[in-house]
């Protein structure tokens, strides 16, 4: 028998938004663990929030309906708003009820700006990690090390002549040599460079994303922004390494050829951090000898240190950072962050379904 297609509007509604959200969503895991960080930052939040006037958006909502415009690469603020209104899974992920109005996106970018005014992300992906590594997901012994390119908003039509560059002898290259840098700059984003890790690929204006991550879990232990230029990887490979919360022991720091560099090798050592670096092939001698390429520990350092690929293609693909949409290299270091924490919290909410510390 053919049904109906009688609709009638229901004047009321009973039940909360929590029944209809499944019970096995992955939203649900995400956001357990994201409220167990968030508690974590409540004397951050009140450092950077005044106690009288207006109350504005909660910053924990805010972070939550950023978190979602990472998690489905929404593609911008006005977007999510409006997938907000629509989708009642995002409505009970951020916090609001049925009936509460959704923020205008004007209303959302300009309560935003308080937060990417400060280290909040960098703060936040250190809650993450607290709470990955109390439910010990997170080693302290195996780690690698690798950097991607970041391009900026910015076109090469902007890369214009300088109007003040500096004087012979005082460039940034060797021996004070004046490199194109120092000549030229993007008049509308004057910290990204033009830059290439490879013969192959075309010059762009860029940045350098670098991610030190957990072998055994794949998880991000570190996570910055620098200027695109040729020493970047191994100096912000150096302050992520020192910069490790936890060292209780000696590390294992596995990378690419591109970081096999007789002071950074140096420099590794001096940190107690073991350097698995793969062996250059070039005409120069490698810095990588048989005290370390005879370990077994060394060739399985080489099969895991390709996890981090999956990073980067996930962070550039969903996560929206192939081309950031920030301008500054604070902000494209603060989105880039805040990237790498929801990719914790993704990885996490997996783990939770199988280890028992969960």
């Amino acid at each position: 028998m053919r049904g109906d297609d009688q609709q009638q509007h229901e004047l009321f509604s009973y039940g909360g938004l929590d029944e209809r959200i499944a019970v096995d969503h992955p939203l649900r895991r995400i956001r357990k663990l994201a409220d167990a960080a968030l508690a974590r930052l409540g004397g951050h939040f009140d450092a950077i929030y005044g106690d009288v006037g207006r109350p504005s958006i909660a910053p924990e909502r805010l972070l939550r309906a950023m978190l979602l415009q990472v998690l489905y690469s929404v593609r911008s603020e006005r977007a999510l708003m409006d997938q907000m209104d629509l989708h009642l899974g995002f409505r009970w992920f951020v916090g609001l009820s049925l009936s509460d109005p959704v923020w205008d996106a004007s209303t959302f970018s300009k309560n935003r700006e308080r937060l990417l005014g400060g280290d909040i992300a960098v703060e936040f992906l250190t809650a993450v990690l607290a709470e990955a590594r109390s439910r010990h997901w997170l080693s302290d012994e195996r780690f690698t090390v690798d950097g991607t390119l970041i391009e900026a908003w910015a076109s090469k039509g902007s890369y214009q002549p300088k109007d003040d560059p500096p004087a012979p002898g005082q460039g940034s290259g060797r021996r004070g040599e004046l490199q194109k840098r120092d000549l030229y700059h993007s008049t509308t984003e004057p910290e990204a460079h033009l830059y290439r890790k490879s013969m192959r690929q075309v010059a762009t204006l860029c940045y350098l994303g670098h991610v030190l991550c957990d072998r055994e879990q794949g998880l991000i232990a570190g996570a910055c922004v620098t200027a695109a230029t040729n020493k970047a990887e191994r100096e912000a490979a150096v302050e992520l390494i020192e910069n490790l919360n936890v060292r209780r022991r000696r590390i294992q720091v596995a990378a690419d050829k591109g970081y096999d560099e007789t002071m950074f090798i140096e420099r590794l050592r001096g940190l107690r951090a073991t350097p698995q670096v793969t062996q250059y092939q070039g005409q120069r001698r490698s810095s990588i000898d048989g005290r370390t390429t005879r370990h077994a520990a060394y060739e399985a350092a080489q099969r895991g240190r390709k996890r981090i690929e999956r990073i980067f293609s996930w962070l550039k693909l969903v996560g929206g950072q192939r081309r950031t949409r920030m301008r500054g290299r604070d902000r494209v270091s603060w989105a880039f962050t805040f990237a790498a924490a929801t990719y914790n919290l993704m990885c996490m909410s997996r783990l939770s379904l199988t280890s028992p510390s969960a």
